[in-house]
């Protein structure tokens, strides 16, 4: 019983201790300014859509709010990971101090999988993973599939994010997510019909993928032909090749 209560005792005042130390720290950093800005950007596939010094005039607006030298505590740091949050190629945003009391900022990019196409090209915006737009970028331009209706016209705005347009999105996340298929669908085109089809980076063939369902199958019978055909006959043999239908490839 004495034990129990003596270790219960030892435990409770290492407890203090730490808290106390904890406390400690924690002013003395506050009371630091800040003497550097370390900002690290994870980028997803060399997608560089901002840039360190992008993310710093974030943080300091411009310059009009300088960080270097001040001493940024908990609330100030959330406006500033906010501020950083709310750039549209920021997926997530983390600010803090360290204990020399300089600032950190770590930030995730969003990363687009698809361009969607417009007849004036100004009015081209990206789509991310979950179906959002992401607007252009003068840093850098991403090398993704094209997205549009046949002969160019553009899809809604809203295509994706309503239960039909996401079947669509699923196609585009599985070529993003395999690298030879995102290296090698180059311009993607929805019919009116609700049937896919696209170009290819290398080849003359138009793919016609049919609705956006069985899509692991699907791209199965498209690897079946790109081994067994092009080595024994030539990439530009056949210009339509179709793996709409169940068992079976078309090839003409």
């Amino acid at each position: 019983m004495h034990r129990t209560i003596r270790n219960f005792l030892v435990a409770f005042v290492c407890l203090l201790v730490l808290g106390g130390l904890g406390v400690f720290a924690a002013v003395r950093q506050a009371r630091r300014p800040v003497g550097a800005v370390d900002v690290r950007i994870t980028n997803e596939v060399d997608n560089y859509f901002i840039s360190e010094r992008g993310v710093t005039a974030l943080l300091t607006k411009g310059g009009q709010e300088p960080v270097l030298g001040t001493r940024p505590a908990g609330p100030r740091l959330r406006v500033l990971e906010a501020r950083l949050a709310a750039h549209p190629f920021v997926r997530t945003a983390q600010v803090y101090r360290d204990l020399a009391g300089d600032l950190h900022a770590d930030i995730t990019q969003n990363r687009p999988i698809a361009r969607l196409t417009h007849p004036d090209a100004r009015l081209d915006t990206y789509v991310d993973a979950a179906g959002q737009p992401l607007p252009l970028s003068p840093l850098y331009t991403a090398r993704v599939a094209t997205v549009a209706r046949p002969g160019g016209a553009a899809l809604p705005a809203t295509f994706f994010r309503d239960s039909t347009g996401q079947r669509y999105l699923e196609f585009l996340r599985f070529v993003d997510e395999h690298p030879f298929w995102r290296a090698q669908v180059a311009e993607v085109a929805i019919g009116a019909d609700g049937r896919l089809s696209f170009t290819q980076q290398v080849g003359d063939q138009r793919i016609e993928f049919g609705p956006p369902d069985a899509i692991p199958e699907k791209f199965a019978k498209l690897m079946v032909f790109y081994r067994q055909i092009p080595s024994v006959l030539g990439w530009d043999t056949y210009h339509r090749v179709n793996v709409e239908y169940q068992n079976q490839i078309i090839c003409e």
